[in-house]
């Protein structure tokens, strides 16, 4: 049996959501949403979503951006990884 492919996504897409997963350092939200703002200006930061692991070391912020294309997620991804506080990005 074959698998289905992936859904495409269109372009731009509207409410498109990168959640990153990192240490739970005091300037991490800072430090993200500079990122961030990098690529998509128009990231509504008000509708943000922040949860911390039971023990405070770990921190997932969820954010939603309009993508415009592969390589601006590409770039998201790539930027977001590199810093050190950050452990996944989804």
């Amino acid at each position: 049996m074959s698998q289905p492919d992936a859904p495409k996504i269109e372009f731009p897409c509207a409410n498109y959501p990168i959640k990153v997963v990192g240490k739970g350092a005091e300037d991490y939200d800072q430090v993200i949403f500079e990122i961030i703002r990098v690529h998509a200006p128009e990231c509504d930061f008000e509708r943000i979503s922040v949860r911390d692991s039971k023990n405070g070391r770990f921190r997932a912020i969820t954010l939603y951006i309009t993508a415009t294309g592969i390589q601006q997620l590409q770039n998201i991804h790539t930027d977001l990884s590199a810093h050190e506080y950050v452990h996944m990005v989804i």
